[in-house]
C-alpha cells in the first residue's frame, strides 16, 4: 500500500469522527462510560465477524503485551480522561483542550524513524489550531476558571495519550490492523466497568436512538480506529494530524444542518483557517509525484 493511499485511508476516519457529536446527540442520554461500552463492543464485534470469512486473522490477537497496553491505554485511556474532562470542566473548553492531541500528533512524527518535520507542517498545524479555537469562541464565552483545573488537566492528558497512542502505532507498523478489534473488545470491558462503578444505567428510549448508537459502533467508535491505524502505520502522520482539525469543524457544520446549532460568521472563519493550515502542511503531497 502507497503512503498517498494510506493517507487517504486514515482520512477516512476524521470523516466518521465528524459524526460523531451529531449521532451522540441522537443517541438520547445514555450516560458516557455506559455509551462507549455499547459501541465500542459493536465496533469490535464488526472487526471480529471479519475472521470467519478470514479464518487467520484471528491470530492478530496473539501480540506482545507491549502492543496490547499501547492500544487498549490508548482507546480506553484517551475516552475515560475525556469523559472526566467533561465531568470536571466546562464541555466546551474541555474539548478545546483535548484538541491539542493533532498538534501534539504533528509535532511527535519528528520522533519517529525516517520522518522529517518541516516547518510548513507545524505552521499548517498552527493555523488549523487557531481556527479550532474561533470555532469554540464562536459558540460563547469561554471560562479558564482554577477551579475547573482537574478537568483541564485531564483534557490535557487525553490529548498526549490519543497523540501517544497514534504516534507510536507507527513503531508496531507490522502488527496487523486486525488487532484493533481486540483493543475495541477490550475497551468495552473496561468501559462497562467504569459504568457500573461511576453511573446509573439508562438505556435508549427509541427506534431512532437505537440506531444512532447502531451507527455509532459501525463508524466513528468502529470502522474509524481500523483506518486511523491504517494511516498511522503507513500514511502521512503530519498530513493527517493537521487534517484532524476537520473534524471539530465537520461536526459543528452537520450539527447546524440538522438544527442543533445556528450558523456564524465565526464558523466560516474556522472554517477558512483550517482549510489554508491544512492545504499548507499537506503541500508535500499535493506536488509529490507518484
Amino acid at each position: 500500500m502507497s503512503p498517498s493511499n494510506a493517507t487517504l485511508i486514515g482520512f477516512s476516519a476524521i470523516l466518521m469522527w465528524s459524526l460523531l457529536s451529531l449521532l451522540t446527540v441522537a443517541s438520547g442520554t445514555v450516560p458516557p462510560f455506559q455509551l462507549a461500552a455499547m459501541t465500542f463492543a459493536l465496533g469490535g464485534a464488526v472487526g471480529a465477524a471479519t475472521w470467519l470469512f478470514r479464518p487467520g486473522a484471528v491470530r492478530a490477537l496473539k501480540q506482545p503485551w507491549q502492543v496490547w497496553a499501547l492500544g487498549v491505554g490508548g482507546l480506553f485511556g484517551y475516552h475515560a480522561l475525556f469523559f472526566f474532562a467533561l465531568r470536571l470542566a466546562p464541555p466546551a473548553e474541555a474539548q478545546l483542550v483535548s484538541y491539542f492531541w493533532p498538534l501534539f500528533i504533528v509535532l511527535g512524527s519528528a520522533l519517529l524513524p525516517n520522518e522529517r518535520l518541516k516547518p510548513h507542517h507545524v505552521i499548517g498545524a498552527l493555523i488549523a489550531l487557531c481556527g479550532t479555537v474561533v470555532l469554540f469562541l464562536g459558540r460563547g464565552g469561554l471560562s479558564f476558571a482554577g477551579g475547573y483545573l482537574p478537568g483541564f488537566l485531564c483534557a490535557f492528558a487525553a490529548a498526549i495519550t490519543w497523540a501517544v497512542y497514534s504516534v507510536l502505532s507507527r513503531r508496531f507498523a507490522a502488527v496487523p490492523t486486525d488487532a484493533v478489534a481486540g483493543f475495541c473488545l477490550a475497551t468495552a470491558a473496561f468501559a462497562a466497568l467504569f459504568h457500573l462503578a461511576f453511573e446509573q444505567t439508562l438505556w435508549p428510549q427509541t427506534t431512532g436512538q437505537w440506531l444512532a448508537i447502531l451507527a455509532l459502533g459501525i463508524g466513528p467508535v468502529g470502522a474509524a480506529f481500523y483506518v486511523w491505524d491504517i494511516g498511522m502505520k503507513h500514511g502521512d502522520i503530519r498530513i493527517l494530524g493537521v487534517a484532524s482539525y476537520l473534524a471539530p469543524l465537520l461536526s459543528t457544520t452537520y450539527l447546524v444542518l440538522a438544527g442543533y446549532a445556528a450558523a456564524s460568521i465565526s464558523l466560516a472563519i474556522a472554517a477558512a483557517l483550517i482549510a489554508t493550515g491544512g492545504l499548507i502542511a499537506a503541500k508535500d503531497l499535493m506536488t509529490r509525484r507518484n
